[in-house]
């Protein structure tokens, strides 16, 4: 039987729907997902190091992200992890909204064959994904939301931190919101 995640992947690394980025990607990022991950996390789109090699949150963010999920008592290796534009933008810019309309099949297609039982949006763009583009994290962040009877809690993105530091808002909001995403997790496993 075909994987559906690994059929993704292969489409998302031939796709050319976007000629600017398909032009000047060096690799596609699919995400990665763990079999067992109950836990989805979704950024924006690959930096110049996940770009590079072909992995999400590899770079500065993704060496934060993993200190703080480390912190909140979750290895790496449990969560998936995946981008809402799945190749970089060049400059690191914010993805187009046709950008992530293109990719918006493959994002979908992702949750559908992972069916994790909570999706964290990390940053604007992915909550912007779930709740349309009016949406404001901060209005959103520290509840569980049901999206399309998809679980979802939004919170900052990993770079947001690193750009106000260590002691910033951002910083410990994301702290305390990946903490309540694995209490509720926890707290869901119970009511199964």
């Amino acid at each position: 039987m075909p994987d559906p995640l690994t059929d993704l992947a292969g489409q998302i690394a031939s796709c050319m729907r976007c000629a600017e980025l398909a032009t000047t990607r060096r690799s596609t990022v699919p995400g990665q997902f763990p079999s067992s991950a109950r836990l989805l996390l979704v950024g924006e789109a690959p930096g110049a190091d996940e770009d590079e090699q072909g992995q999400p949150f590899v770079g500065r963010s993704g060496r934060l992200l993993d200190e703080l999920l480390d912190q909140v008592g979750v290895a790496r290796a449990e969560v998936a992890v995946a981008n809402v534009v799945k190749c970089r933008p060049p400059g690191n810019r914010t993805p187009k909204p046709a950008e992530i309309d293109a990719c918006r099949p493959f994002l979908r297609g992702q949750i559908s064959a992972a069916v994790p039982s909570l999706v964290v949006c990390l940053g604007s763009t992915a909550t912007q994904w779930f709740f349309g583009r009016a949406a404001r994290l901060t209005r959103l962040r520290g509840h569980v939301h049901d999206v399309d009877g998809i679980d979802v809690m939004a919170t900052y993105h990993p770079s947001a931190a690193l750009r106000f530091g260590p002691r910033g808002e951002p910083a410990r909001a994301l702290r305390d919101d990946l903490a309540a995403a694995v209490a509720w997790l926890a707290a869901a496993q119970g009511r199964v």
